[in-house]
């Protein structure tokens, strides 16, 4: 959570380019992998993540948290939620 409205901001139009840590970008990285294609999630991936300072724990908290947003957007979508 933040109240730096040009932080979010930065984060909304190019999160790669915002001044985030860099355990944060490697964070953000997965999620965008996982997001986009999670098949192609390897544990290279889970490597870099744990060379930014995740444990296992905090890999899967990543993990579970943005599959969950990912499926109840999907939910959401199919079922028209938020259209008039």
């Amino acid at each position: 959570m933040t109240l730096d409205d040009a932080l979010v901001r930065a984060l909304t139009e190019d999160y790669t380019r915002a001044p985030i840590s860099a355990q944060d970008r490697a964070m953000l990285d997965y999620v965008v992998k996982l997001t986009r294609d999670a098949t192609q999630v390897s544990p290279s991936d889970h490597r870099e993540l744990r060379e930014a300072g995740f444990d296992d724990r905090g890999i899967l908290q990543i993990t579970l948290i943005a599959s969950w947003f990912n499926y109840i957007n999907r939910v959401a979508d199919a079922l028209g939620v938020g259209r008039e």
